[in-house]
């Protein structure tokens, strides 16, 4: 009879070993994807080295560079850097993203520049993505998050009351916004108006 780390192997544990190995390995190999902001797609994080991105059509690490990378790809990285706090990276390559009429890009480059320190041109691309899908709310939560980094709760909460009319008061945007107006409040600086 056959040992394994010590114990008897019989015909019936191979089977059982093999697929422990294999749940093992496909767990610790598994990424699991987590994205700022609301979206209906998705894209699974891939780690390149530096100067590359992530292109989903080729399924390998291209020169951030290349024609090959599409708007979806830039995009994609750009709020994987965006999560990690890289914001001068997200820029640069929502900068190369051809077609620059997308809320979801303005957004991008309007949350990446306030977390720069330039509200006011965070603002401006809030707005302008605002201008391209009202609807954007994720846009709407950020713009509010600005005005209070301004002082002004009052448009804070003019988008606070944009957002719960798109979407009510259950979704993420309204929850996050909100948060940070009662954060807002608590700290004294202001009462509410």
């Amino acid at each position: 009879m056959t040992k394994f780390i010590g114990f008897p192997l019989t015909v019936i544990h191979v089977p059982v070993i093999i697929l422990v190995l294999i749940f093992v390995a496909t767990q610790l190999y598994t990424t699991p994807v987590f994205a700022a902001g609301s979206s209906s797609s998705s894209t699974p994080k891939k780690k390149c080295k530096k100067g590359y991105v992530w292109s989903k059509k080729y399924k390998k690490c291209v020169k951030k560079t290349s024609e090959l990378l599409t708007d979806d790809d830039l995009y994609w990285q750009a709020r994987a850097h965006v999560e990690d706090g890289k914001y001068n990276v997200a820029l640069d390559l929502l900068w190369r993203v051809k077609d620059q009429n997308q809320a979801r890009v303005l957004n991008y480059i309007g949350y990446s520049t306030r977390k720069l320190g330039d509200v006011d041109e965070g603002i401006r691309y809030y707005k302008k993505a605002l201008s391209f899908d009202p609807n954007y709310n994720v846009a709407r939560e950020y713009l509010g998050e600005g005005y209070l980094q301004k002082g002004d709760l009052g448009s804070a909460k003019q988008q606070l009351a944009e957002i719960a009319t798109r979407c009510g008061t259950s979704c993420d945007e309204y929850k996050e916004l909100a948060e940070e107006i009662a954060k807002y409040v608590a700290k004294g600086e202001v009462t509410a108006q």
